[in-house]
């Protein structure tokens, strides 16, 4: 037995390019409360193949010490997850290729709403020909002490798009920073709600949609479900005016507005006019850091997309849609499917009420739970990965930009595709 085992796990490593890595065939774990600081004893842990499709392949129990162990040829040898349910709850660590040890930590859940707040709200509007896309980002904050984790399955989070939105996609980013696709509740009457559970820290709500944008032009009234601080962002070339909106001059190229103290359930008017700006044309520069003007007018295009707002202390560039290209980029790229450090995701099972947003476009995935496994292991992949990491993420959300602006040939995008799938099986790899 043990020498089929060798064989499978040396055809195994052949595949992976990391032969010796297949040794690694017994997983250590522990799971701490991190409410309380003690182990987490007869806690349910999930092992799960990410390859392809989330697999679960094995499940046990911890220990009074918080202690379990795992044996599977796949250990070691590709990107797996490990889940550990605690009280209906879900908590999520990765477990890269080249390790064999892994910690979780859970939280006591609450249900109480106090327990989260909503520091700011971000809205980015992009003319796309006769219809906007919007992107809205929400930045909430779990600072309750001692920590605990906030989730109810009815519905963690709830959202209101303006009238006549079609919405695209919902995605959550938790402390990793990563976006992971959430499938979202449909309420009637333009609101939606997700069943995420929230962790201790700083988490941003994401959702894109569009918007009718008939002769360039809109008078939008945006719904301000949890009031507070609101910025609006739009293109030099659209004109913008709205109730109590200030302006706060350019970020990146693109002009923000302002209004502080907004009260829960405030419509914020919103007019705009103008066209998207022109293409901007590559001049190879990998950085995607300097562009210049090209000769093409296609509309629905942008020329600068702002940065993270250092000043803002927001990360908007992620906050726009092209974040959700990155998502489905990622998520195509099997078997780089992998997940959030110690992200909370529900089950779709738990939540057969839950119904599935419009897809964004051909190339972007489903908004299922599954899809969940977009983007976060590769942060936890290993601490001096991160940087590395940060420069893949932008130069990725740069080229999914170009190709939808119609600013680079299929070849070069191919090209340039090809080179950011080696960096990531590289990172993968560790």
């Amino acid at each position: 037995m043990n020498r089929w085992l060798g064989v499978a796990c040396l055809f195994a490593g052949a595949f992976f390019l990391n032969a010796g890595a297949c040794t690694a065939a017994t997983a250590h774990g522990t799971v701490t409360n991190g409410t309380t600081g003690k182990p987490a004893a007869d806690v349910e842990v999930i092992l799960i193949s990410l390859q392809g499709t989330m697999q679960p392949v094995a499940n046990t129990k911890t220990d009074a010490q918080g202690q379990f162990s795992f044996d599977d040829p796949g250990i070691g040898t590709q990107p797996m997850l490990i889940r550990a349910v605690y009280k209906g709850v879900m908590f999520h660590q990765p477990l890269p290729p080249g390790r064999d040890t892994v910690s979780v930590d859970v939280y006591e859940p609450s249900q109480n709403s106090k327990t989260i707040s909503v520091s700011s709200h971000v809205i980015i509007f992009q003319p796309n020909g006769a219809s906007l896309t919007v992107g809205e980002e929400y930045a909430v904050q779990n600072n309750n002490t001692p920590p605990i984790v906030f989730f109810r399955a009815s519905g963690s989070f709830q959202m209101e798009l303006p009238k006549d939105a079609d919405l695209k996609q919902i995605a959550v980013a938790g402390p990793s920073g990563m976006p992971v696709i959430q499938a979202p509740i449909d309420n009637g009457k333009g609101k939606y709600s997700i069943a995420y559970a929230f962790q201790p820290g700083n988490t941003d709500v994401r959702l894109s949609y569009e918007l009718p944008y008939p002769n360039n032009t809109a008078t939008i009234k945006l719904p301000t479900m949890y009031g507070g601080r609101l910025l609006v962002v739009a293109p030099p070339t659209v004109t913008l005016t709205g109730d109590g909106l200030q302006a706060s001059g350019q970020e990146q190229g693109m002009n923000i507005y302002q209004r502080d103290s907004i009260s829960p359930g405030t419509l914020v008017g919103v007019n705009l006019s103008g066209t998207a700006p022109p293409p901007a044309a590559s001049n190879g520069d990998d950085s995607g850091g300097q562009t210049q003007a090209g000769s093409g007018q296609t509309e629905g295009t942008i020329q600068a997309v702002p940065g993270r707002l250092d000043a803002l202390k927001l990360p908007l560039i992620l906050g726009f849609v092209g974040v959700f290209a990155l998502g489905a980029f990622l998520l195509a790229r099997k078997p780089v499917a992998v997940m959030v450090a110690a992200g909370v995701v529900p089950s779709d099972r738990s939540h057969p009420a839950r119904k599935e947003a419009p897809r964004i476009s051909a190339q972007q995935g489903p908004a299922e739970p599954s899809a969940t496994a977009v983007g976060s292991g590769l942060a936890s992949l290993d601490a001096a990965a991160g940087q590395s990491l940060d420069a893949l993420k932008d130069t990725i959300f740069r080229l999914e930009l170009r190709r939808q602006a119609g600013t680079i040939s299929e070849e070069e995008y191919a090209r340039e595709r090809a080179r950011a799938e080696k960096v990531l099986r590289d990172l993968v790899r560790g």
